[in-house]
C-alpha cells in the first residue's frame, strides 16, 4: 500500500464525541459493565449508558497524564470523560486508539489549565490525524492489537498465579493443611502451631538492605549510569524522567532482575523487579536471605502489609513509613521442611518473573512500531 494513498484530516471529521453523564463516586463494587473515569483504572456499575466500539480518553488530570482506553460492548463513563466513536466506513475505531496513544505527550502540553490539566472539544477536534484506506488501518490496529493482547494475557495469567500462590501459603501456613500433617499442635506466642516449626521475626528470615541518598552518587556521564529505582520506578518502571546514579556504587546497592524491592514509606509496594539493573534509592529495601527462598519472605511481607500500611497511614505528622522495629516484631512461622513446598512455590513465582519481562519486552516491540506503522514508515 503506497503512503499516497494516506490522507491528512482532523480527528472531527472523521470522528464523533460524547461524555458520560455520571460523577465519578458512581462506581459499585462487582458491577457487570465497566465503569469509565478519569482514572487509569477501570471501575465496574450496574448500568450502562453505551453499547458499542468507542476510545474512552479522559478529559481532564491533574499532572496533564490523560487516560485513554479502547473497549467494544456495553459500559458507562463518567461525565468528564470523552466518548469517541468513529465513521466506520471511513475510521478504525482500534486504529484511531492508536493514533490517540501515539500523540498522548502532546495533548498534555496543549491541554489548558494550571492546578488540573483538561482537554476540551474543540482541541480534540483539532487533533491531526494520518489515515490510510480502511483495510490498512485494521492490519495495523490487528498487529498492534496482539502485541497488547499478549501483554494482558501475560499480566491475567500472573494475576492468577499470584492468587494461587497465596492460597497454598494460606493453606499451608495460616491453615496448617499441608502435606504430611499429622494434627498434633503445640502452643506458641502465636497461638497453637504444627509441632516441630518455630518462630522468628521477620528480620531473621530476611535481611532488609535500605537503599542510599543517590544524590550523593550522580552520574559522570549520560551514557553510562544506573536508572535511579524509587517508588515511582516501582510502580511505573524506568522512564526518561528517572534519575540517574553513578555504576560505582558498592554492588549490594545495584538492583538486579528478579531482585525483590519493598518500599516502606509512601504506599509501601513490594514486587519482584524486572526492569534491568539499577541503583537502589532511599527509602526503599532490597529483601534477600542466605537461609530462606526468597518466595518466602515474599509471602510473609505480603501477610503482613495491611498492618504495616495501616502503621504507615498513622504517621500523621510525616509521610507515612514503617521502621525497622516494626519489622522485628513481624512473627514469622517456620516449618520443619520447606523442600516439598519450594518444590511447588519457586516455579511459580519463576513464571511470574519470566512473564513480567516478556510484558516489559513486549512493550518495546509495540512503542517501537506504534510510530513506524503510525507514519507509514512500515507499509503494510
Amino acid at each position: 500500500m503506497s503512503f499516497s494513498e494516506w490522507v491528512n484530516c482532523n480527528l472531527g471529521e472523521i470522528a464523533s464525541f460524547k461524555t458520560g453523564k455520571l460523577n465519578s463516586n458512581a462506581a459499585e463494587t462487582n458491577g457487570i459493565y465497566p465503569f469509565f473515569t478519569c482514572s487509569p483504572e477501570t471501575f465496574s456499575i450496574n448500568s450502562f449508558a453505551f453499547d458499542c466500539e468507542a476510545v474512552i480518553l479522559a478529559g481532564n488530570n491533574a499532572n496533564g497524564v490523560f487516560s485513554l482506553k479502547y473497549h467494544n460492548g456495553k459500559f458507562n463513563a463518567y461525565q468528564r470523560t470523552y466518548v469517541i466513536t468513529t465513521k466506520p466506513l471511513i475510521a478504525d475505531v482500534k486504529f484511531i486508539y492508536y493514533q490517540l496513544d501515539l500523540q498522548l505527550n502532546r495533548l498534555k502540553n496543549v491541554s489548558h489549565g494550571t492546578a488540573t490539566k483538561y482537554l476540551t472539544l474543540p482541541l480534540l477536534n483539532e487533533i491531526k490525524i494520518i489515515l490510510p484506506p480502511l483495510p490498512t488501518q485494521r492490519r495495523i490496529a490487528e498487529i498492534l492489537s496482539a502485541l497488547d493482547d499478549k501483554i494482558e494475557l501475560n499480566r491475567q495469567t500472573n494475576a492468577t498465579l499470584e492468587a494461587i500462590a497465596q492460597d497454598i501459603f494460606k493453606e499451608w501456613f495460616v491453615d496448617f493443611n499441608f502435606p504430611g500433617a499429622t494434627g498434633e499442635m503445640v502452643e506458641s506466642e502465636l497461638g497453637m502451631i504444627p509441632k516441630g516449626w518455630k518462630i522468628l521475626p521477620m528480620d531473621k528470615i530476611a535481611d532488609f538492605l535500605n537503599g542510599l541518598a543517590l544524590q550523593k552518587y550522580p552520574a559522570e556521564n549520560d551514557y553510562d549510569y544506573l536508572p535511579v529505582i524509587k517508588i515511582r520506578e516501582m510502580k511505573n518502571g524506568i522512564t526518561d524522567s528517572s534519575d540517574k546514579a553513578s555504576k560505582n556504587l558498592p554492588a549490594k546497592y545495584i538492583v538486579h532482575d528478579g531482585d525483590l524491592l519493598f518500599s516502606w514509606s509512601g504506599s509501601l509496594e513490594i514486587i519482584f523487579w524486572v526492569g534491568g539493573d539499577g541503583a537502589l534509592n532511599q527509602h526503599l529495601f532490597k529483601v534477600t536471605s542466605n537461609n530462606y527462598p526468597i518466595w518466602f519472605c515474599y509471602f510473609w511481607i505480603l501477610q503482613y502489609i495491611d498492618k504495616f500500611k495501616g502503621i504507615a497511614e498513622d504517621k500523621t505528622t510525616t509521610m507515612g513509613h514503617i521502621q525497622r522495629h516494626h519489622i522485628s516484631e513481624a512473627l514469622c512461622l517456620i516449618p520443619d521442611k520447606l523442600e516439598n513446598i519450594d518444590k511447588v512455590m519457586n516455579p511459580i513465582i519463576e513464571k511470574i518473573i519470566n512473564n513480567k519481562k516478556e510484558v516489559i519486552l513486549l512493550a518495546k516491540i509495540r512503542d517501537a512500531l506504534l510510530p513506524k506503522l503510525m507514519s507509514g514508515e512500515i507499509e503494510m
